[in-house]
């Protein structure tokens, strides 16, 4: 289940743009001595599973090199560079979720270029940051949604008894609070976005577990695995070897929506295409699934820019917080 994407070809140079409109956008360019003043703008790289995409090697994880930043209106806009052997571009991406930059560069050699070129880029970085909100890291005071519904992020203090009890992360209702629900954290106030992430990627891990499991057993299959990822490009997928692996990120949506996209790969393990058999079982879990590919198509993205810290800047929670005043 991948998100959109929209393609658009521009200019009298063989240039064209490739972009996810609500996500991220990637802009690249061959080096100079191999083609003229053509820019490329790219997607970025998708590998995927049956019925979603198509199966491809893991690409090699580019190590960071450096990180700096870029004024651009006002805002202040992280940016990662990265050395990639396999690239053969310097390749600039925005991640319109995270709110950030990210240069990918074949060349060490190349670095200075390659920042010198993402600097050049301000008005079309600009142009795109513009299409989505700015991201929420999770940190004290934060408002964030779980199961569809708005909670506040509450820094409770290193309280050693309430960690020995329910953990460093639990939950209290709105009938307890008298307001909107919090999501408590207690420990080190270090580690306030690390121990969000964790709960919630935990709370996705045993919801997506149960709900997966319950409709494998109304279709009669059984998936070989299920685990639960930060995916940037795709809800769910199901591979060839009957393993589903799903967005943690589907915990911050309805549980409708999280339930659609549970059923949609369990039913790939009957049907690995998407005809009209396959969204005929789909329909006998959910009649009304509709409601719910609307939701994602419309809210979906959204859900990218919770929890993004690109470089770190929140990472301490309460003191990034008193920062950002």
């Amino acid at each position: 289940m991948k998100f959109s994407r929209a393609e658009q070809i521009i200019g009298s140079e063989s240039q064209t743009k490739s972009w996810h409109p609500r996500r991220d956008s990637t802009l690249s360019v061959l080096p100079s001595d191999r083609i003229g003043p053509a820019v490329v703008i790219v997607p970025p790289d998708i590998s995927g599973d049956i019925g979603l995409d198509r199966i491809m090697n893991k690409p090699v994880k580019p190590a960071p090199l450096h990180f700096d930043y870029l004024q651009i209106d006002g805002r202040t806009v992280p940016v990662t560079i990265r050395h990639n052997p396999r690239a053969k571009r310097v390749i600039v991406r925005v991640d319109l979720a995270a709110g950030s930059v990210q240069v990918t560069t074949p060349s060490r050699r190349n670095f200075g270029k390659a920042l010198l070129f993402a600097r050049e880029q301000r008005e079309w970085i600009a142009e795109r940051l513009q299409r989505v909100p700015s991201p929420v890291p999770f940190r004290t005071g934060a408002h964030i949604p779980y199961r569809g519904k708005e909670n506040i992020i509450r820094y409770v203090g290193a309280r050693r008894e309430d960690a020995l009890l329910r953990g460093p992360v639990w939950r209290v209702r709105s009938v307890d609070t008298g307001g909107l629900p919090e999501i408590r954290v207690t420990g080190h106030p270090d580690f306030v976005q690390r121990r969000v992430t964790d709960w919630l990627k935990g709370k996705a891990r045993e919801e997506l577990n149960e709900r997966a499991l319950h409709f494998a057993d109304l279709f009669g299959v059984r998936p070989s695995r299920i685990t639960v990822r930060d995916t940037t490009t795709r809800w769910g997928s199901c591979s060839p070897a009957r393993a589903l692996s799903f967005s943690w990120r589907l915990i911050l949506a309805p549980a409708y929506v999280l339930d659609y996209v549970a059923a949609h790969e369990v039913a790939h393990l009957r049907h690995m295409n998407h005809g009209s058999r396959f969204w005929a079982l789909v329909a006998e879990a959910i009649p009304n699934y509709e409601l719910a590919k609307h939701w994602l198509e419309t809210n979906g993205p959204g859900l990218h820019r919770f929890g993004a810290d690109p470089v770190g800047i929140f990472a301490d929670g309460v003191r990034g917080a008193q920062r950002g005043q």
